[in-house]
């Protein structure tokens, strides 16, 4: 009789300690089949782009319910070049686009769009999905913006307020990029610099002297942080030809007010319809205290002619 109760009291110990074996035999196959799998990746250059015209047009004619003549066309960019030479990899994506909008009765035409992003990190294979990482990005626009009002006659006026590198954003560091696939990859970077490039003359000149254009003093061209990045990036598909990309950043500024966190948040969603027509939708929301006190959101949307190559 002790016998029997002592092997049932053994009988779920022994399942126990078979199943942690089991389960670490298949952490241990799955790690080894990662490392299988980037180890077959040939070295070398690799790359793809893909070029997108997204359009939309309105027309209206003895249409009592009112409505005004418009056509908007915005042009993308989405290129990626790789390299790899065993352990080391580095990885380089451009994000350009740029749009415009005129309608009937405005005297000018004014941008839908208007960015262009430099994403590269250059990475070292440590074990399983961890890797030594420096990340460098950059970003500005095309082309000058405007504030847009009316004078005391009701015309339509506009004020010029940035430029090519009125801001440009540099962000480089080293960290650690966790990537367990191409589809979702994380890197942190707690020692990053982060310089904010402006024309003086829009601190001076144009008036902005109270040190808000962009956290850039009076009279300076730039402004240099130190702090925290961390940058994550994850494709999914929704459903069959349907797609959507997150790319996430965020800044913490050690220097001042660490608590108020920069974001950067893109969405971009691909309804594919053949091979070369897809309806789109991009959407970006940024909250940076010194551009803006609150968040800042864009949104793009319509049927877009594709080019892959």
């Amino acid at each position: 009789m002790k016998k029997i109760i002592l092997l049932v009291c053994l009988l779920p110990l022994s399942t126990l300690l078979h199943a942690q074996s089991s389960e670490k035999d298949l952490i241990k196959k799955t790690e080894d089949a990662a490392k299988t799998i980037d180890d077959t990746i040939p070295n070398g250059w690799k790359s793809k782009g893909k070029v997108t015209f997204l359009f939309n047009q309105a027309n209206f004619n003895n249409w009592i319910a009112g409505g005004e003549n418009s056509f908007s066309g915005n042009l993308g960019l989405d290129y990626k070049i790789d390299y790899k030479k065993d352990d080391y990899t580095w990885e380089n994506r451009i994000l350009a686009s740029y749009g415009l909008l005129q309608t009937q009765n405005s005297s000018f035409e004014k941008k839908t769009d208007d960015q262009l992003e430099i994403n590269s990190i250059v990475a070292k294979k440590t074990k399983s999905y961890w890797y030594y990482s420096f990340l460098v990005n950059f970003r500005t626009q095309f082309t000058k913006g405007y504030l847009y009002t009316k004078d005391v006659n009701g015309a339509e006026i506009r004020e010029e307020h940035t430029n090519f590198m009125s801001p440009g954003y540099l962000l480089f560091g080293p960290g650690m990029y966790w990537k367990k696939n191409e589809s979702f990859k994380i890197n942190l970077a707690p020692l990053t610099s982060k310089f904010t490039f402006v024309d003086s003359r829009y601190t001076s000149i144009l008036g902005y002297v109270d040190g808000s254009y962009f956290g850039v003093d009076a009279n300076k061209s730039m402004l240099y942080q130190l702090g925290f990045n961390a940058t994550a990036y994850y494709k999914f598909a929704i459903m069959e030809n349907v797609t959507a990309e997150n790319l996430l950043n965020l800044y913490s500024n050690y220097l001042k007010d660490p608590q108020n966190i920069d974001i950067n948040y893109n969405l971009i969603i691909v309804m594919k319809i053949n091979k070369i027509l897809s309806a789109n939708l991009n959407f970006q929301a940024i909250y940076d205290d010194d551009a803006f006190a609150g968040f800042q959101t864009k949104e793009v949307f319509g049927v877009g002619l594709n080019y892959n190559f």
